[in-house]
């Protein structure tokens, strides 16, 4: 069985994925409502992918018959400036979940609790492309500030929806729901 300690965090950072997904919903929801659809539908995807995390997390403390807790999740910021502050709301917030799947993953280590410290590294290299993904995003919206069009064109471009599952991510409770 994992260590309590590292239970208590897994068990905060699932609340905290729940979050993430919840916000990139509201962000997705404010892109459709500019008419904004690649972007919109860039945000739905992050929040099923942010959920799917969630799901991964909660399988693993099934699987090592840990209690855990489901928490409630903060309301969303649901208005923005323009079209660039939710993808740098966003990337704060990926940089935020860095973090804490870092100290998740010491507090692991430190425990002694090398399953879950095998467990946790497949969300360290995810959390990498997370934050390259969003860094990047920003970037080409900041150039493109006054013309939003080009970021639809960017997003439609080189992010394509239906890209291949990575087949080494942890399983999700439920299924690939």
């Amino acid at each position: 069985m994992p260590a309590q300690r590292f239970i208590d965090e897994l068990s905060d950072q699932i609340a905290a994925e729940f979050a993430a997904s919840h916000q990139y919903i509201a962000i997705a929801a404010w892109y459709e409502a500019e008419t904004l659809p690649q972007l919109a539908g860039f945000f739905y995807a992050q929040a099923v992918e942010e959920r799917n995390h969630a799901m991964m997390m909660l399988k693993y403390l099934l699987d090592t018959s840990s209690q855990f807790r489901l928490q409630s999740v903060a309301e969303p910021t649901t208005t923005f400036d323009d079209h660039v502050a939710p993808i740098g709301l966003a990337l704060d917030q990926e940089r935020n979940v860095s973090q804490r799947i870092s100290d998740i993953f010491a507090a692991a280590r430190e425990e002694g609790d090398f399953l879950s410290e095998q467990f946790m590294q497949w969300f360290l290299k995810e959390q990498v492309e997370e934050e390259a993904t969003m860094s990047e995003l920003l970037d080409v919206a900041e150039r493109t500030r006054d013309f939003p069009m080009t970021l639809e064109e960017y997003i439609a471009r080189e992010h394509r929806a239906g890209e291949a599952a990575d087949p080494s991510a942890p399983e999700a409770a439920g299924g690939a729901l």
